[in-house]
């Protein structure tokens, strides 16, 4: 779960292009905000991640199928 989590956050700063509180995001007009909770069958049981967001809503993740 925890690793999953990790991936996704990894997933949005590759595509924000800059590290949470980094100084370069300051003033951009796309930054973090927050996340939503999912629940997710896996082969290992459920497990409930946290899919990130960006504030104009363009991040799509890519690791995980769509509902």
């Amino acid at each position: 779960q925890q690793a999953v989590n990790d991936l996704l956050e990894a997933e949005l700063t590759a595509f924000l292009g800059y590290d949470p509180y980094a100084r370069a995001g300051w003033n951009t007009g796309n930054s973090r905000n927050g996340a939503y909770f999912r629940k997710v069958d896996t082969q290992f049981g459920e497990i409930e991640i946290q899919v990130p967001r960006n504030r104009n809503g363009m991040f799509h993740q890519h690791t995980l199928p769509d509902y």
